[in-house]
């Protein structure tokens, strides 16, 4: 376009000097110039749009170049911040409101003080991605399967029922991820597992069957990896179903269940019979009176008594997934089988289920008959473990008991660990008593990797991080017990999804590698007003998701209001029971009240 413009006025150019060439007066040369004005005239008209064309293409980079010379750059968007909120403190949750206070600035207004604020919000469910990603997704489609977060890996590729491929981001804040790829697999046996790490396809595995510890320590190409993970196997109910509403039926259980055989025959070394729901190493985990003592007699007459002299008929429900908790799940639950049959006269059908599923359906309390299930501490709290599963708002072994929610109401805006410990003697004792469930067994386990990979580690809290793993080669292969159940951890519970995520996703605090203390990761700090019912978070400025897009407060605001809002049209996800964000905050903001 700019080439036809300047053959056109040299054309003009060179007629007006022939025209003058041959005039010989001033007068001559006037009158060549009108004879060739009408066609300047013409031509310029002609020209004039082409020019004007050229300037508005030019212009762009000419603003850029003189941007460039004087320093000056395009005004970002102006940042509008966004808020999420109950409309007052009245439906007796924790969150009063969350709001951006400015882009880099994030306050937590709570209804009540809560002494393991800072631990909860460094737990992966809490984890944050973009807003227009939300809110593009509707919590829904493909924030179920890729996450977009900030961390050291992006997701490249989830293959269904093989594997989920990371490539380290290349733009991350932090350190850089020492291998260039990291994949995930899974596969459900122990004995499998090993078996590719001792192979070498696989460089670290979870969970070494207890049978196989010995064999790791004696392989020197090979390294044992305890888990200091605080834990807990029990036995649940749902006292919906007959007979399990009757408490005498579930004591009589209590009562005839040998936990200190199932220990022996099917846990490693280490692990404990629990005689408390909470691990003792929690703080007021083991307040209050210990658990029945194994007495058959007992159990059977105590069973008579509640009108089931001869037993009845019922279902044992498991997942077959090996877990801390519960390294040999189908052979536990036939040794259950075995007792309850033995000491009981209970007879009890086995039935293994889909891990999805079996979450499903037992965490929402439509399970009738027993449940084999555990837990692993997500944050040093006791909160973690009695307030997850007894408060008001859980419905997985039935209706909630207030003679324990109440008291651990009480109990969870006491910073003090001694003053609080009367009231979790109360709720241990509380639990004995009611037994909507009964504590069997604390695991002690291990993971193991390849002698070469440097600074493989276990944390006693959250997953191991892929990007601090240096298996000395370009790939790293990390192998799990079962494949996770979607990627949208706002959602999810269980540790095979929350492993990943954990890959990708990153929260404002993030646990220590050898303690449940918390130490900065998206925020720099969160402090406190004096009664810590105001909490301010500031945030590490320059942080990218791997869309390219900035992380901001209102990506904060977003991630928290899908999970902590009933009413927000991104609390949706795989289930759309968001757990964690009901039962550690007592419960969803704006959401409908049941009449």
């Amino acid at each position: 376009m700019k080439s036809r413009y300047v053959l056109l006025v040299a054309i003009l150019i060179f007629g007006v000097a022939l025209v003058a060439c041959d005039a010989q007066t001033a007068q001559q040369v006037q009158d060549a110039a009108q004879q060739v004005a009408p066609t300047v005239q013409a031509a310029a008209e002609a020209v004039a749009p082409t020019v004007q064309a050229a300037v508005e293409e030019l212009a762009p980079t000419a603003e850029a170049l003189v941007g460039e010379v004087t320093g000056a750059t395009e005004e970002p968007a102006e940042f509008v911040p966004t808020s999420v909120a109950a409309e007052n403190c009245d439906y007796g949750g924790k969150i009063l409101s969350i709001e951006a206070v400015d882009e880099l600035t994030v306050q937590f207004n709570l209804c009540k003080t809560d002494p393991a604020f800072l631990a909860k919000i460094a737990f992966t469910p809490f984890g944050i991605q973009p807003s227009e990603w939300i809110e593009a997704n509707g919590g829904t489609g493909l924030l179920l399967e890729k996450p977009i977060g900030t961390g050291p890996y992006m997701l490249d590729q989830w293959v269904r029922g093989d594997s989920i491929i990371f490539k380290r981001f290349a733009d991350y804040w932090g350190e850089s991820a020492a291998a260039e790829t990291a994949v995930l697999r899974w596969g459900t046996e122990g004995a499998a597992r090993l078996l590719e790490l001792q192979a070498g396809t696989v460089d670290m595995i979870t969970n070494v069957s207890p049978d196989d510890i010995p064999g790791v320590l004696a392989d020197p190409n090979l390294q044992l990896l305890p888990s200091g993970n605080p834990n807990v196997f029990y036995v649940g109910f749902t006292n919906t179903f007959a007979p399990f509403d009757n408490p005498e039926v579930r004591q009589a259980i209590a009562m005839g269940i040998d936990k200190q055989r199932i220990i022996d025959n099917f846990y490693p070394e280490g692990s404990q019979v629990a005689d408390f729901f909470t691990p003792c190493s929690i703080p007021n985990g083991c307040e209050g009176d210990p658990w029945y003592e194994f007495d058959p007699v007992a159990a059977k007459e105590m069973l008579a008594a509640a009108g089931y002299p001869d037993g009845f008929e019922t279902t044992i429900y498991y997942r077959d997934v090996f877990r801390v908790y519960l390294p040999e799940p189908g052979l536990v639950a036939v040794e259950l089988q075995s007792q309850l049959q033995d000491n009981l006269g209970i007879t009890a059908r086995v039935e293994v289920m889909e891990s999805g599923a079996f979450i499903d359906e037992s965490t929402s309390g439509r399970l009738n008959g027993i449940h084999l299930l555990g837990w692993g501490a997500d944050y040093p709290h006791v909160t973690n473990f009695l307030d997850f599963h007894f408060g008001a708002n859980n419905t997985q072994f039935g209706n909630p008991h207030p003679e324990i929610y109440e008291i651990l109401l009480e109990g969870a805006q006491i910073a003090d660990v001694d003053e609080a410990a009367p009231l979790y003697a109360q709720a241990n004792n509380a639990i004995r008593e009611l037994v909507p469930l009964i504590p069997v067994a604390h695991g002690a386990s291990a993971d193991a990797a390849l002698a070469t990979v440097s600074g493989a580690y276990v944390p006693p809290f959250g997953a191991t991080q892929f990007y601090k793993l240096d298996p000395g080669k370009d790939t790293l292969v990390f192998m799990q017990n079962a494949e996770p159940i979607s990627l949208f951890c706002a959602d999810e519970t269980d540790g095979e999804s929350l492993r990943p995520c954990q890959q990708v996703v990153e929260t404002l605090l993030e646990y220590m590698d050898d303690s449940g203390e918390t130490q900065p990761e998206l925020a720099t700090a969160c402090t406190s007003n004096e009664d810590a019912t105001v909490w301010v978070c500031t945030l590490r400025p320059g942080v990218l998701f791997h869309d390219g897009s900035r992380f901001d407060a209102n990506d904060v605001v977003a991630s928290w209001a899908a999970g902590i809002d009933a009413s927000n049209p991104n609390h949706v996800g795989n289930t759309g029971s968001f757990d964690y964000f009901s039962y550690l905050w007592d419960g969803f903001i704006n959401a409908v009240l049941e009449e």
